[in-house]
């Protein structure tokens, strides 16, 4: 069987036989060479996956114990700063050992509200003024930081209209009397009241 190349046309089909082989374009853009890792410099993955995975080796801790609760969210930021690693908040999370939903009923006071939710919310605030900084500084793709400001701290870009109703004739008024204020606008025309009782 003779080796069958793609040519440089989307559409062009290649016919062996009963065999088809529809070949793809290829990308002659120098600008899309390296998209989605512009910014990606060599080694960079390996140092993010290495500070992920740091957790995932971490002792459990009791979490219904603020205490050990307090000394691993302590542990984490130390931990971003030792490797020059910007602290997250999924990252906080793998490190305590709970999962995003958990630590929301936390910060709402809906669960362990009286001995961890003072815990979560100073952890949040740190987590929110980082991302602020990043934001004003330059120091995070905007649009990644408009998506994690929405998710992890609630922040919202919109606008309320309130739309208040408005009669351009005036305040409703008597159906008689408004028959009658329209029958001397228009003599000659057949306006009867709607509504009104006939007598």
């Amino acid at each position: 069987m003779a080796n069958i190349k793609p040519t440089d046309c989307m559409n062009d089909a290649v016919t062996h036989g009963e065999q088809i082989v529809k070949t793809k374009q290829k990308r002659n853009r120098a600008d899309l060479a390296n998209f989605g890792e512009e910014y990606v410099q060599k080694g960079d993955n390996a140092r993010y996956l290495r500070h992920a995975m740091t957790t995932l080796n971490l002792p459990p801790i009791d979490i219904s114990d603020d205490k050990q609760v307090g000394e691993r969210i302590e542990w984490y930021f130390n931990h971003c700063v030792d490797n020059d690693m910007k602290p997250t908040v999924k990252g906080l999370c793998n490190a305590i050992g709970i999962n995003r939903s958990t630590i929301r009923t936390w910060y709402n006071e809906e669960y362990r509200g009286a001995t961890h939710s003072n815990l979560i919310k100073k952890a949040y605030d740190l987590l929110e003024e980082l991302w602020e900084s990043y934001m004003l500084y330059g120091k995070i793709n905007p649009v990644s930081g408009i998506f994690l400001g929405r998710n992890n701290w609630n922040y919202q870009d919109k606008i309320d209209l309130v739309v208040t109703p408005n009669n351009p004739l005036g305040e409703s008024g008597d159906p008689t009397q408004m028959a009658q204020k329209y029958q001397k606008a228009l003599p000659g025309a057949s306006i009867e009241a709607e509504g009104a009782e006939e007598e």
